[in-house]
C-alpha cells in the first residue's frame, strides 16, 4: 500500500470513528510549517474531494515573529496549490522568550499562546472545528509522560471541546505513525520551515521519552502500535481509579480472558511468560 493510501484510510478512520467531521463543517487547519501539518493539510483536503458529507478546509499558519522565519516557502506552496490559506502575525516569540528563564522549555507557554490564537481565529473566520497535527507517537509520548511524570493515566484525546465550549479540536491523524508521516513528507517535498521555539530545545522531557520509545520499539518491534491498540482497549475494571469504580457501579472486578491483547499475563503472576491468544481476538489496529 503507498503512503498517501495507507495514511488516507488511517486518517478517514480516525475521523469516521470519533465523528470527527459533520455536513458543512469548515475545518481551520493549523498549519505550522513542519511535516505532520502538511500531511494533514494534504490529507484532509483530499478527503473532502471524496467524504460522503460536504465540507472545507481552511489551511492557516501563525507566524510567530521567530527571527529569519521564512514565511514565504509555505505561502509559495500554498499559493501555487491553490490552497485556501491565511497566514496571521503574532509575535508570540518575543512573550515567550520574555517569560521563560534562560534553559526552562518553551512549550506550554508557546502552545497555550498559539491555542488562544486559533481560538479566536476560528471565532472570527467562521470555522466549526479545529484540526491539529498531533499523531500517534504523540498520543503514546503523552501518555508515557503522564505516567512517569504527572501519575495519570492520560493520552490525548482525538476529539475535544474547549473550556468555554466554544470551539471543538480535532486530531485526525491520531492513528498515524510518525514514520509514515515523515516519509510522507519526504515524498511530497514539503518545504519545511525550522523551528527555534520548542524544536529548538534538546532537553524536552518529550523528547527524552520519544528516545526511550524508539530504544524500546528496536527492543520489541511493534511496541508503539500495541500501545495505540491498548489505548482503544481499555479495561476500566483492572485500574485502581475509586472514582471511576464508583461512576461505573463497579465493586468487584472479574476476570475476563476474552478481553485480552496480543498477550495475556496471569494477574498474580506478573512475571510469567505471555500466553498467546487466538488470532481472532486480536485488536486490529491501523
Amino acid at each position: 500500500m503507498d503512503l498517501r493510501k495507507k495514511l488516507g484510510k488511517a486518517l478517514a478512520r480516525a475521523v469516521s470513528d470519533f465523528k470527527m467531521i459533520a455536513e458543512g463543517d469548515r475545518i481551520l487547519c493549523a498549519v505550522s510549517g513542519g511535516k505532520d501539518s502538511y500531511a494533514m493539510h494534504a490529507l484532509l483536503v483530499e478527503l473532502a474531494r471524496r467524504a460522503p458529507v460536504d465540507f472545507t478546509v481552511l489551511a492557516l499558519n501563525i507566524d510567530q515573529g521567530q527571527p529569519n522565519y521564512p514565511a514565504h516557502r509555505l505561502r509559495d506552496y500554498m499559493r501555487d496549490a491553490g490552497h485556501e490559506f491565511l497566514m496571521v502575525s503574532e509575535d508570540t516569540y518575543s512573550i515567550v522568550t520574555d517569560k521563560i528563564p534562560a534553559g526552562k522549555t518553551y512549550c506550554s507557554l508557546c502552545s497555550r499562546l498559539r491555542r488562544g490564537i486559533l481560538y479566536r481565529l476560528a471565532g472570527e473566520l467562521g470555522c466549526t472545528k479545529i484540526a491539529l497535527g498531533h499523531h500517534r507517537d504523540d498520543a503514546i509520548t503523552t501518555l508515557m509522560l503522564n505516567l512517569v511524570f504527572a501519575g495519570q493515566l492520560k493520552a490525548m484525546p482525538p476529539k475535544l471541546v474547549s473550556d468555554d465550549g466554544k470551539h471543538v479540536v480535532i486530531r485526525p491523524l491520531i492513528y498515524c505513525a510518525e514514520d509514515d508521516l515523515a516519509a510522507f513528507a519526504a515524498e511530497q517535498a514539503f518545504p519545511i520551515l525550522p523551528c527555534d521555539l520548542c524544536g529548538s530545545q534538546e532537553n524536552l522531557q518529550r523528547k527524552a521519552v520519544s528516545r526511550l520509545l524508539a530504544d524500546l520499539e528496536q527492543r520489541a518491534p511493534g511496541a508503539r502500535r500495541s500501545m495505540l491498540a491498548a489505548l482503544r482497549n481499555v479495561r476500566p475494571s483492572h485500574l485502581l481509579d475509586q472514582g471511576l469504580w464508583s461512576r461505573l457501579g463497579l465493586e468487584v472486578a472479574r476476570e475476563d480472558p476474552s478481553s485480552a491483547g496480543p498477550f495475556a499475563f496471569d494477574d498474580d503472576a506478573v512475571d510469567d511468560e505471555p500466553r498467546p491468544i487466538p488470532p481472532e481476538r486480536l485488536v486490529r489496529t491501523p
